[in-house]
């Protein structure tokens, strides 16, 4: 398989000239087509922002709006035919996770069950806009009762390949979880928003970023599980060598391109 880390959507700065990023991963398979890890932005909502996007989450992310930081726009560019993108996992459905999915009508969407009964239950809001799945997607959902990986439980294989795991990591959101893909002999985690800093995986002295923290803190759902989600995340980096990244670190981003 060949793997792209991308930047699906530039946010606000959190340091000097240093924005916030929505780094996704496209992975070329042998026999399932391509596979988006997170759909970024999409298009719609950077050329629409004031239809389909909240105003307290644009004034609080800031986001870019760039149509060429587009998960479809940067697929085109490498030579790719959206169409060709058969299946898209979802660390969870917060707007800047899953707003490219209209832009790729025909992929499966890969989810944990408990994140689309919540997004279904309380969208409209700031985090889950229903514009994202208005046009119909075709749910592939997952429960937590799956195996043991790496010491993490519940953890589940997609439905069209063992080399993608769905890892729960609840606390952000109700159903978050991490995307696992394997490279070879090494695993990678996409862990969404599990965490927001690189320094919250060092091993003797996790520190966050204090302006990602805002956002870290503002978002979650359950502070236990996510405090836990981190540990175990802490554990897979430190002690399993798994390579393991989230979706907003700039400084992670540009360690995997």
């Amino acid at each position: 398989m060949r793997i792209h880390h991308l930047n699906l959507a530039s946010m606000r700065e959190i340091d000097a000239g240093t924005p916030a990023v929505c780094h996704a991963l496209l992975v070329e398979t042998p026999a399932s087509g391509l596979v988006l890890v997170e759909s970024g932005l999409g298009l719609d909502d950077v050329t629409r922002p004031g239809e389909l996007l909240a105003a307290e989450w644009v004034s609080l992310v800031e986001p870019a709006l760039v149509p060429g930081e587009t998960a479809v726009r940067q697929l085109a560019r490498l030579g790719h035919d959206p169409a060709d993108v058969r299946h898209i996992l979802l660390t969870h459905l917060d707007v800047d996770h899953s707003g490219g999915l209209p832009d790729f009508p025909g992929a499966e969407v890969h989810v944990m069950a408990a994140e689309l009964k919540a997004a279904l239950a309380e969208a409209p809001s700031r985090r889950y806009r229903p514009s994202h799945w208005a046009h119909g997607p075709r749910w592939v959902t997952y429960d937590g009762d799956g195996e043991r990986w790496f010491g993490v439980e519940g953890v589940r294989p997609s439905t069209f390949s063992t080399d993608f795991l769905m890892v729960p990591l609840g606390g952000h959101t109700r159903g978050h979880a991490g995307v696992a893909v394997r490279d070879g002999e090494r695993w990678l985690l996409h862990a969404g928003d599990a965490y927001f800093h690189h320094g919250e995986l060092a091993p003797d002295e996790p520190r966050s970023h204090p302006l990602m923290d805002i956002v870290q803190l503002d978002s979650q759902v359950d502070e236990p599980a996510r405090l836990a989600s981190q540990a175990r995340l802490r554990d897979l980096a430190n002690t399993h060598s798994v390579d393991v990244f989230c979706a907003h670190d700039p400084w992670e981003l540009r360690r995997c391109q």
